[in-house]
């Protein structure tokens, strides 16, 4: 494919030592910048050079790829694989052009989520041909209530004037029935991330369900299928043709970096969350690509695209390169730079359309007519080939389906965890295989079990590059052999701490500390709405932040308890913190008791700490009554989650165990 090809290319740009890209200034605003910032750099290498333990042997990444395919799923929110519902598939209208027609179609992906879409065929098809197909994912365009298909029009006729069946479809965010991608960056649900719900996932269903209705269509040729788009549409290229291999050929544009792109250099900031998965089984990001090899892949970028920089991009076609050698298919994957910013010009869509061309329809030769019909001009007076209008699946707001979910979708694409309490004499079988699952999908990165943190004279050290606050409290009793070691757990929002309460639950005797995890007190750091750099960032290596606080009280409370082995260490917290200290004493076998009070009853509440995929799994209840059999206290908690907790106690013969107080 070289052999000719490279004359098309400005470069694969092969320049060892290119600067890195920045996407804006470190923070330096708050005391823990540096720390935090340091750790993501640090925790993102780690990972990202794991990606050259794939190239080990074909033997080996063959071997592997079942079961990353399954984790892959997991991680955008489709494992297990939602059922395949009926499509429902309806024309609302339709238009003829020159050369082509266009379709206005809606599918549900699954019931009541909508997909709008315009279908681009050939004007003149002879009776039973069977075409080769593109699906067309859609990039960010402010179209409005025309949705973003409208904007890249001029792609769609040109495939229908070459011979394709296309269908360009809308995204979730800024489509014909808008909903939201920027739960994390900017709308503040973080539950996203204990539902594992990422709009990344709905995207690849969209498209995956988009193929099902191509193959399904007579003039469609199913061995034929290619998928492309830019910027969020070429990410989506990577969601789909990673999932499906139906899709034969792909050509992703401006659509992919990598992990020290995204973390180190801060570009996530660049990007709003359709453009990533929870990362929840730590992979290399170019690994989700590199699940397309053997398939033909043309991976297109430009040299001054600030938010899929140069950088990111030498690395990932590099590695793709070398997995695409393990199939013996080097000549499968190409890159393609362009000169210029953030956007397609006539290069890219010329060498996009060649080479789906040269891979479905075994035609090589150079495109000479990819800038006609072009939409132009300013975003504000943009000249359409077809009307935006026109382009309507619903021309009406009361054509729009009274039952969509498009705009809850977060609230029901994952399935949450309905866990009922276990029956007697099934207590530790039930809370075993919550404890193992809790520790794949939430817990993945802890070892198993978390050392005691290291003292440097100012600070505990509770892994590497991470300072936590240690203070004694006053403590009651006289001096000597400590009755009982409490460990009181700080909130990160310093509005919740009430301060008064432990004098409730403080006992004569206790030698009392306080401890202040990560992002508390003087590790606090920068945060910005959006981008939300700190938060986000943690999700893309496969934790959260409140997981690192549950990290830091385990090696807290095991150094508190070094000192005192033989006397029993217990950790209270109130709201938000309760939970965290719940979580330590479930992972941690050296807490003897929990003191919580007033916690939220689920992390779907505002207040409540976000632990990545949680909700999957189960809900704060069910942590609670895991506790058992060891001593738990709960104060001022109301509804029925208490009732829950006594329930799963009860389970375990551990009624008794269980004080609950007003």
């Amino acid at each position: 494919m070289r052999s000719w090809y490279v004359t098309m290319l400005v470069s694969t740009v092969v320049c060892v030592g290119a600067t890195a890209q920045l996407h804006d200034p470190p923070d330096r605003g708050q005391p823990g910048d540096e720390m935090i910032q340091a750790y993501l750099k640090q925790e993102t290498q780690k990972i990202h050079e794991t990606f050259s333990q794939d190239f080990a042997s074909p033997e080996h990444w063959k071997g592997l790829r079942d079961r990353y395919r399954q984790e892959y799923f997991y991680m955008l929110g489709l494992w297990p694989l939602p059922e395949k519902s009926p499509l429902q598939a309806t024309i609302t209208g339709t238009l003829t052009g020159d050369g082509y027609v266009v379709d206005m179609l809606c599918y549900q992906s699954m019931p009541r989520l909508y997909v709008t879409g315009n279908l681009y065929r050939p004007a003149q098809v002879e009776p039973g041909q069977r075409l080769p197909a593109v699906l067309y994912v859609c990039g960010h365009s402010n179209c409005g209530r025309n949705g973003n298909k409208t904007a890249y029009q001029s792609h769609g006729i040109w495939f229908a004037r070459h011979g394709y069946v296309c269908l360009v479809l809308d995204s979730l965010q800024l489509g014909e029935i808008a909903a939201i991608h920027h739960g994390t960056y900017r709308e503040g649900r973080w539950w996203w991330h204990s539902r594992g719900y990422t709009p990344a996932g709905v995207e690849c269903l969209n498209g995956m369900r988009g193929i099902d209705y191509l193959i399904g269509r007579p003039d469609v040729d199913p061995p034929r299928i290619a998928v492309t788009g830019i910027s969020g549409g070429g990410a989506a290229t990577y969601w789909i043709a990673a999932a499906d291999e139906r899709v034969k050929v792909a050509v992703p544009v401006s659509g992919m970096a990598d992990l020290p792109s995204y973390i180190e250099n801060r570009v996530i900031n660049g990007h709003c969350d359709c453009m990533f998965l929870y990362n929840t089984f730590q992979w290399p990001w170019t690994r989700i690509a590199a699940l397309i090899a053997p398939r033909p892949m043309l991976f297109a970028n430009s040299d001054h695209d600030d938010i899929f920089p140069m950088d990111a991009n030498q690395r990932v076609i590099n590695s793709l390169e070398r997995i695409y050698s393990l199939y013996g298919a080097g000549d499968f994957v190409d890159s393609l730079v362009s000169i210029g910013g953030h956007a397609y010009r006539q290069d890219i869509r010329g060498a996009a359309y060649r080479f789906i061309n040269m891979h479905l329809k075994n035609d090589a030769r150079a495109v000479g007519d990819s800038e006609v019909n072009l939409v132009t001009g300013p975003e504000d007076k943009r000249q359409y080939p077809i009307g935006a209008e026109k382009l309507r699946v619903f021309p009406q707001d009361s054509d729009i389906p009274k039952d969509e979910l498009n705009t809850t979708i977060d609230r029901h694409f994952v399935p949450t965890a309905q866990v009922q309490p276990p029956k007697k004499g099934e207590y530790e079988t039930w809370r075993a295989s919550l404890l193992a699952e809790l520790r794949r999908v939430a817990f993945g990165y802890f070892p198993e079990r978390i050392p005691p943190a290291q003292s440097d004279g100012e600070w505990l050290i509770s892994e590497p590059g991470i300072r936590v606050s240690l203070k004694p409290a006053a403590q009651s009793g006289s001096a000597g052999k400590p009755a009982r070691l409490l460990l009181v757990v700080s909130n990160p929002d310093p509005n919740e701490q009430a301060g008064g309460w432990l004098n409730r639950v403080r006992e004569s005797g206790d030698f009392v500390y306080v401890c202040a995890p990560r992002g508390v007190g003087q590790t606090r750091w920068t945060r910005k709405n959006p981008p939300n750099y700190v938060e986000r960032s943690h999700v893309l290596l496969g934790r959260t932040v409140d997981t690192g606080r549950v990290w830091d009280i385990i090696a807290t409370a095991r150094y508190v308890h070094a000192e005192h082995t033989d006397v029993p260490l217990y950790v209270a917290g109130e709201g938000p913190g309760a939970v965290l200290a719940a979580y330590a004493a479930l992972l941690e076998p050296d807490i003897a008791g929990v003191i919580a009070l007033n916690p939220p009853s689920s992390h779907m509440d505002a207040k409540a700490p976000q632990l990545l995929n949680v909700l999957r799994v189960c809900d704060i209840p069910d942590v609670f009554g895991m506790l058992g059999p060891r001593p738990l206290t709960l104060r001022e908690w109301s509804g029925d989650a208490p009732a829950k907790v006594a329930q799963i106690y009860a389970a375990a013969g551990a009624s008794e165990k269980l004080g609950q107080a007003p």
